[in-house]
């Protein structure tokens, strides 16, 4: 098959199929003159390369894909999707902390607001209870372009 139909049966454009070979994450394309011819097993790579970037991963980190189906391959895999299960853990302990919080206060409102008596709101808060702490900052999070960009808005 041509790559107008690989791009069609995987749900992307051919733009991304011509980025996925050149980075070399389709392997060697099979080239009939100047036409590039795909089979199956292409059509199976681009679908795991794109439930990969739904799931987070970047490109930069799909570079063992052409070699998926060997016992290193599987292993890298398995080591990236280990890697993404534990960021996604961190970032659910963070979640859980913030909603914790984001409770205390709501409960603290609900309790000045029926006390219907107009006062300071250091009278009506517990700042004890409340530990709200700047999020961290996780540099693999954001690619170095983000970071860069970040670091011209605080340069004066």
């Amino acid at each position: 098959m041509r790559i107008g139909e690989l791009a069609q049966r995987t749900g992307t454009t051919p733009k991304a199929i011509r980025l996925y070979e050149a980075r070399g994450l389709l392997g060697t394309v099979a080239r009939a003159g100047s036409y590039r011819h795909y089979g199956e097993a292409d059509v199976a790579r681009v679908l795991l390369i794109r439930q990969a970037q739904a799931l987070g991963f970047r490109l930069s980190e799909l570079d063992g894909l052409p070699h998926i189906d060997t016992a290193a391959g599987w292993e890298r895999m398995a080591q990236l999707v280990a890697g993404r299960r534990a960021a996604v853990a961190q970032e659910l302990a963070r979640l859980s902390a913030l909603d914790a919080q984001l409770a205390l206060l709501e409960a603290e409102l609900h309790t000045c607001d029926t006390l219907a008596v107009p006062m300071a709101p250091e009278a009506c808060a517990a700042p004890s209870t409340l530990a709200v702490a700047p999020p961290a900052h996780n540099p693999a999070q954001f690619g170095a372009a983000t970071t860069a960009g970040a670091a011209r808005f605080t340069a004066t």
